[in-house]
């Protein structure tokens, strides 16, 4: 279904007039990346119920333009406005650096991204030397490096684009010989670090092997963990917290079902019954 600018305004009309405390969170990535938010905003956020879009029809965003990347977050966004979310997270480097300030400028509706809220985490921790990687067209945008600068202008940043890494984790390949192969080639360059930023969502599934490519006093930074704390921090703030008692529902909606997407997620949310539907 197509949204024009008159039907958006009457669902969020809808939405401001009804109780939104007990709507779900709304969350949207490439692909199956976004898990690994989702699974952190569950840990903190346990009674609340979430809808999860994958455009796995549309992955991978991070080697395609601005302008397609910003029409891709329309569409996925027209799409929670549909389901009556309280409020939404770009769980996707690529969209948060391409597309986030845009989105908020088009829609009335609380949209949180993975950058800030780890730039915060940075300025915390008092950090000077970052390390960054992430998709082709994050590094391009040069995004993570200008956030970090408004708020740290003495950082050192050394970006480093590592386009196989999410098509590899879209297909379980996290913990084999290829992925460790990858992972020292992309980092073996980045030197005298406080911390590593996994600018993708889909790059925790490779943690493991990350740390064993850097120190001990390396930050390996999740930037799900840091999107759920200031998510946490938000709800609590805007008296949004879901009034239900008991353990929230997840529904996750895919634009293509003719891929891997399933068999990741079970491995990630340690599921094996996933609610799992097509969506256009």
């Amino acid at each position: 279904m197509k949204y024009n600018v008159q039907s958006l305004k009457h669902i969020l009309l809808k939405m401001e007039e009804d109780k939104v405390n007990n709507r779900p969170i709304g969350i949207f990535d490439s692909g199956v990346g976004g898990v690994t938010v989702l699974k952190e905003l569950q840990k903190l956020l346990p009674n609340e119920d979430y809808i999860y879009i994958g455009d796995t029809a549309s992955f991978p965003y991070g080697s395609k333009s601005k302008k397609t990347i910003i029409e891709l977050c329309k569409k996925r966004i027209e799409n929670l406005i549909e389901k009556e979310v309280k409020v939404i997270v770009i769980a996707c480097g690529t969209a948060t650096s391409q597309a986030l300030e845009e989105m908020k400028r088009i829609f009335n509706m609380p949209i949180i991204g993975i950058i800030e809220p780890t730039v915060e985490y940075l300025n915390e921790k008092k950090y000077k030397n970052i390390g960054v990687i992430a998709t082709t067209g994050t590094i391009r945008s040069n995004g993570w490096e200008e956030n970090i600068k408004k708020v740290i202008p003495d950082a050192k940043v050394q970006n480093k684009a590592c386009p196989l890494l999410a098509p590899m984790a879209e297909e379980g390949w996290t913990d084999n010989e290829i992925a460790k192969l990858a992972i020292h080639e992309y980092i073996k360059d980045i030197k005298n670090i406080d911390a590593l930023i996994l600018g993708c969502t889909h790059y925790p599934l490779f943690k493991k092997i990350i740390e064993k490519e850097l120190t001990k006093s390396v930050d390996i930074i999740n930037t799900g963990e840091m999107v759920a704390k200031e998510l946490k921090e938000y709800i609590i703030k805007n008296k949004l917290k879901n009034e239900n008692i008991k353990e929230g529902t997840t529904q996750i909606f895919l634009t293509d079902l003719e891929c891997n997407f399933l068999n990741v997620a079970k491995s990630l949310m340690q599921k094996d019954n996933l609610n799992i539907q097509k969506i256009n």
